[in-house]
């Protein structure tokens, strides 16, 4: 079979699902969910065995720290993926959710009401956990999910899937409403681009080469961020202990995310007194630091960032420190290089705060808090599809009420158009 009708056949399977899934019943959805997040802890031994192979390779092509990270699963991933499965089950199932109703002088009743998207695909990279939190948000949101990840983690999104087919369909869901292609070919990427009609919405999760690329190739509507450039902000007015830790996690805490800090914004007013301990902090941690001409000043030793450096997501241990003159150098600096996904300003300042968070034009804008929490499960979304930073049809992390549309529903006894 060529790579076109392998990936039609399997969009076809889970056009299949998604008209059965839109059947289920919410009770049906969350016993599945419970059941594929308890198969994952039964046979977290397996999965951690397959994502050996995958480790195994991703060492012999020389992927970077930051890239093995993201592709590892552990224990403590595999339960954290199990977990937000659970939590997914909690939450109110969007599904023949009316929004709202009005009552026409005709009589009529017009509302709005939320269904499926229908099949949504998924193209990914590296982080296997991804095949997990995709597939239980699709399946409580009423679609089928057609999953294609990085030839990376080939081995351990093959185990994945599995185990969550057969822990799905022990609870009478339609196999198709978790579909996998298992071709590493990235003919496979552009055949599924193609399927209009058969795949509703796509959204990509990895680089911006990836992203770039599905977007510039897909015929079926695209939900994408390019990067996460996230930037910190600490103001004249800020606590420098609590600046310092946010700080520090939004680098280091896990530096291959797309949520991690990539320019660190320090006010002139207080640079001379925040960065020496700081820029300290960082070093002892292994960051590389790259500095504007003042803050090179502060420490000679940093390396001198370049204009470019300013607009490059590192997703590793590497910073950029910026001195500015005040909020607004701060929120101009933001509006120019950032990637509209998360900003933070670390400030006691009431006033600045909301000007912060009215004037910072992205998908998350936060006050004292690490950037690391831009995140659908930390926000109280259950495990997030992903993190939009489009303005259409959804922005920010993408959770159930994200993966449905809105219709039209009308409610009448007989009228007629006059």
């Amino acid at each position: 079979m060529n790579i076109h009708s392998f990936v039609l056949k399997k969009a076809r399977e889970a056009k299949a699902g998604s008209r059965a899934i839109a059947k289920v019943s919410s009770e049906q959805k969350n016993n599945a969910l419970k059941n594929m997040a308890d198969s994952l802890l039964k046979k977290a031994r397996e999965l951690e065995s397959a994502n050996k192979k995958d480790i195994a390779a991703a060492r012999k092509k020389g992927l970077s720290k930051a890239m093995i990270d993201r592709l590892t699963l552990n224990k403590k991933r595999i339960n954290e993926t199990a977990q937000g499965l659970f939590e997914i089950t909690g939450l109110p199932d969007p599904v023949g959710e009316v929004t709202k109703m009005w009552t026409r002088p005709n009589g009529m009743m017009v509302g709005r009401m939320r269904v499926p998207i229908g099949v949504i695909g998924i193209i990914y990279e590296s982080r296997p956990n991804v095949t997990a939190d995709a597939t239980a948000l699709c399946l409580k949101a009423g679609n089928a999910v057609v999953l294609r990840g990085g030839s990376e983690a080939i081995h351990s999104n093959t185990a994945i899937v599995k185990i969550l087919r057969a822990a799905a369909k022990s609870q009478g869901i339609h196999e198709g409403v978790i579909t996998f292609i298992d071709n590493t070919d990235r003919q496979a990427i552009m055949e599924m681009l193609k399927l209009e009609g058969l795949i509703d919405v796509v959204i990509p999760r990895g680089g911006e080469g990836l992203i770039r690329a599905v977007t510039e190739n897909s015929r079926i509507p695209v939900l994408k961020h390019y990067k996460g450039l996230c930037h910190v902000f600490v103001d004249r007015d800020a606590d420098m202990e609590m600046a310092g830790d946010i700080c520090f996690n939004a680098k280091v805490q896990r530096p291959g995310t797309c949520n991690a800090m990539e320019t660190m914004l320090v006010d002139e007013k207080v640079a001379g007194k925040f960065l020496p301990g700081m820029i300290r902090r960082f070093k002892k941690a292994h960051v590389k630091i790259k500095g504007c001409p003042r803050t090179r000043r502060i420490n000679k030793a940093i390396s001198a960032a370049s204009e470019q450096d300013f607009f490059t997501e590192y997703v590793d241990k590497i910073l950029n420190i910026r001195i500015v003159k005040d909020i607004d150098a701060a929120i101009n600096h933001i509006a120019k290089y950032g990637s509209a996904h998360t900003d933070t300003i670390v400030t006691a300042d009431y006033s600045k705060a909301m000007r912060f968070l009215k004037e910072v034009d992205s998908s998350s804008v936060f006050v004292n808090v690490s950037t690391r929490l831009s995140d659908g499960f930390q926000f109280g979304l259950g495990a997030e599809m992903g993190i939009s930073t489009d303005k259409l049809h959804a922005r920010g992390p993408m959770g159930l009420e994200e993966l449905t549309c809105l219709k039209f529903i009308v409610l009448g006894d007989g009228q007629l158009r006059e």
